[in-house]
């Protein structure tokens, strides 16, 4: 677990309350200092993300249309989802490089359980996701008590369950969903446009009264707390983002469900990992596992939990992608799914070395791949000047990554 000197006064520019003559006004100052220390933020990813979409726009002008948006989000549902779990493991410092096998076999035990063995769609999503769970816990078990290290043991899990996923399908090697089945409908609906504001304005309201009682407790310890502006700010920011999201996808079919599942677990799984006391030793064990057993945090229980949460998220993404094509097949979860999910978690800011990061880079990075794919896709180029630019979209926030980690060792605050 990474530690830092503590300091009676807190650094300027942190979004709270400085001392005069500390520069908590010289914004230019600030900006010196996060990028000398390597704490970015997750500035440069929005900042290509909008090059990105900007370049694809002056070059095909459907790029940012409701409707080429609205298909963009449901392309990164799926592999979204399983980079959560990524992101996960990532803040262990360890790899899974299972996660998208398990999507594929559990796509698989989803079609042979709902179609050949007439199950109900609700049983049969929950037996799956029961399912992933297990793959985790056996994972991390392995990996936790025996001290195999994870890379090995996912790499195992990679082929393994890519052997029972085309055990299952077999004979046929596809399954098909009915087109009126529940399972189906998960990626095929899309709310109505005043449920979609709805749901946008409830956000915003959940946020700023958060917000709220969060500086209020910690005026009331004594601790302190960000500027009313910043604060007001980042609510008026939010709007703005949710209600630009809600007026572009209502302008084509209204806000897709697979989305809302996508970002619903990327919110949820974000306030566990800053508000609980699992989260912050998921932290403590990715930044400093001898400084985290030290502390009394069960380093092994903290491990095999997140694997398990990981495959977990891996299977829902499994259900989400079998869903979209309206079945399983030999495919699903193959091809470039689990480099796709590795990356995007990477591109969106979460740390190789452990102990930092989001799952908000989850949703960002899926963003941005989804719309380099979108894009090549619009322009009618194959995929391997797709490999290439994500490649290279990869290779540089791999870079940033190390340059980040480097300025904070050199700042005492790694």
């Amino acid at each position: 677990m990474s530690t830092a000197t503590t300091s009676p006064e807190p650094p300027a520019g942190d979004g709270v309350r400085a001392p005069s003559g500390q520069g908590g006004r010289n914004p230019w100052r600030t900006i010196r200092r996060r990028v000398r220390t390597g704490e970015l933020g997750a500035w440069p990813v929005i900042i290509g993300l909008i090059v990105i979409w900007v370049a694809f726009q002056l070059l095909n002008d459907a790029f940012l249309t409701p409707q080429n948006l609205s298909n963009l989000t449901l392309q990164i549902a799926a592999t979204g989802t399983i980079s959560v779990g990524v992101v996960l493991v990532l803040l262990l410092g360890e790899i899974d490089l299972s996660v998208g096998s398990v999507a594929g076999v559990a796509a698989a035990l989803l079609a042979v359980l709902n179609v050949r063995n007439q199950w109900g769609d609700i049983a049969a999503i929950i037996v799956v996701l029961i399912f992933g769970a297990l793959i985790g816990t056996l994972q991390g078990s392995i990996f936790a008590k025996l001290g195999v290290p994870a890379f090995v043991v996912t790499l195992a899990g990679n082929i393994g369950w890519s052997g029972l996923q085309l055990y299952l399908l077999s004979p046929e090697g596809t399954i098909n969903f009915p087109y009126t089945g529940q399972i189906g409908y998960i990626t095929h609906t899309n709310l109505p446009g005043w449920v979609g504001w709805l749901l946008g304005a409830l956000v915003v309201l959940v946020y700023a009264g958060a917000v709220l009682v969060d500086s209020r407790r910690r005026s009331s310890a004594g601790l302190p707390i960000r500027s009313p502006i910043r604060s007001l700010l980042r609510i008026v920011g939010l709007a703005i983002v949710i209600a630009g999201t809600v007026a572009v996808l209502n302008a084509w079919q209204g806000v897709p469900v697979g989305l809302l599942i996508f970002v619903g677990l990327v919110v949820v799984v974000d306030l566990v990992l800053r508000r609980t006391r699992y989260g912050r030793n998921i932290f403590a064990v990715g930044g400093n596992v001898e400084a985290a057993r030290r502390a009394g945090i069960n380093v092994s229980l903290i491990r095999i939990s997140v694997f398990v949460l990981a495959s977990a998220c891996a299977a829902l993404g499994g259900i989400l992608t079998a869903s979209r094509g309206y079945a399983a097949s030999q495919s699903t979860g193959a091809a470039d799914v689990l480099l796709v999910a590795i990356a995007a978690a990477v591109i969106g800011g979460v740390s190789l070395f452990g102990g930092r990061g989001s799952t908000y880079g989850a949703l960002l990075g899926s963003l941005v791949l989804g719309s380099i794919t979108s894009g090549m896709f619009l322009l009618q180029l194959n995929s391997s000047v797709r490999f290439m630019i994500t490649a290279a979209v990869l290779l540089a926030a791999v870079i940033l990554d190390s340059l980040s980690h480097r300025g904070r060792r050199s700042t005492g605050r790694a």
